[in-house]
């Protein structure tokens, strides 16, 4: 078994990981984003067993680009749905390794409920049955914390608190995520199910023209610049995607959580400066955080006054879990997993634009 271990951490050998490079691992949404990345990670790794679970109508130019390169390697792309437990028990049947990245952006709460934790809830009932399991990485978001208790300039790491008021917060797809994470949890409990979760920050690269809500918002018609000197807790995609890979090849790591963000993170000032100068021009205008605290607040009173005719579409909680200011710590993702970017921000901030200028 021949693992390429210049694309894993320095010194690890093929004796250091849970699997063999010929273990069959399964992901889901292999065709997106970050599981494209996180499939081309393991084939430049060595790993030759993959088993690629999409959606029947998804486009697969990014996936296939990323097969010819196999090199030998078996990779089955399986098409399917997480919400047929069918075709979660023919997509998990004697894997090693689950990759779990498929998510559906819906915004209702029951759309995402259902994409997320239905899905998730098939998929553990299929892995359930797997005897030969070794790690189920479940991939969940940065949004499930909460910083309400925590000081504008803390910090931000796995230890904090979560978040229990994202309906208050209006944010169904980090609701459904937090679920998500907690089904997870309680299927290792209750089946002995051995498990990881990611938590990426910010994710940017080629691949996405979209400037993360972390930077500002667009909604009133005009780019409102609301994240000031505050740090993006950026991760650049192929940085992420290797970490995710190293939480579930790794070791005696059962049960734990990981942020995934980068090192050298930028001011949120610094980024959107570059981002009109060589990506895309476009007007914004900075608001302070206090003065857009103050405007959330007011519409949060009159939603509570209008009794819900407007919607808290904007709330003290999600101004402060976006725009608050934090550090964050990737201190953990080092120490565990012997992780570390390969990408710096300068080099992946140069890719980014690239693509954003390309793109139009």
């Amino acid at each position: 078994m021949n693992v390429l271990t210049s694309r894993l951490p320095e010194k690890m050998t093929q004796s250091d990981l849970i699997i063999g490079a010929d273990d069959p691992i399964l992901i889901t949404g292999s065709n997106g984003f970050i599981g494209s990345r996180v499939v081309n990670t393991l084939l430049r790794s060595g790993f030759t067993n993959l088993r690629c679970f999409v959606r029947p109508s998804s486009n697969l130019a990014d996936l296939d680009a990323i097969l010819k390169t196999a090199n030998g390697a078996r990779v089955e792309v399986v098409p399917g749905n997480l919400l047929s437990r069918d075709d979660c028990q023919k997509a998990a049947k004697d894997v090693a390794v689950i990759f779990h990245l498929a998510a559906a952006g819906d915004k209702s709460f029951p759309g995402s409920f259902m994409n997320c934790v239905v899905t998730t809830r098939n998929l553990l009932d299929a892995a359930v049955q797997v005897a030969c399991l070794r790690r189920f990485v479940n991939v969940g978001s940065f949004a499930v914390y909460s910083n309400w208790n925590i000081s504008r300039g803390g910090l931000l790491d796995e230890s904090c608190e979560l978040e229990h008021h994202l309906v208050e917060r209006g944010e169904a797809y980090a609701f459904a995520k937090l679920k998500q994470d907690e089904l997870v949890v309680e299927y290792a409990r209750k089946h002995g199910i051995p498990y990881a979760i990611v938590r990426p920050g910010a994710v940017y690269g080629p691949g996405t023209r979209q400037v993360t809500g972390r930077v500002g918002i667009d909604t009133f018609g005009i780019f409102l610049h609301l994240g000031g000197s505050n740090q993006i807790p950026f991760t650049y995609v192929d940085n992420c995607a290797r970490a995710i890979v190293l939480a579930g090849i790794k070791p005696g790591v059962e049960g734990e959580v990981f942020n995934i963000v980068d090192d050298d993170l930028p001011r949120s000032r610094q980024f959107l400066r570059s981002y009109k100068s060589h990506g895309k021009r476009f007007r914004s205008i900075y608001v302070p955080y206090p003065l857009f605290y103050g405007f959330c607040w007011a519409w949060e009173k009159y939603s509570k006054w209008s009794q819900g005719q407007l919607a808290p579409v904007f709330n003290r909680r999600r101004c402060a879990t976006y725009w608050k200011g934090n550090r964050y710590s990737n201190q953990k993702l080092k120490d565990r997993l012997g992780w570390k970017p390969e990408v710096s921000y300068s080099e992946g901030l140069r890719r980014y634009l690239e693509f954003v200028r390309k793109k139009g």
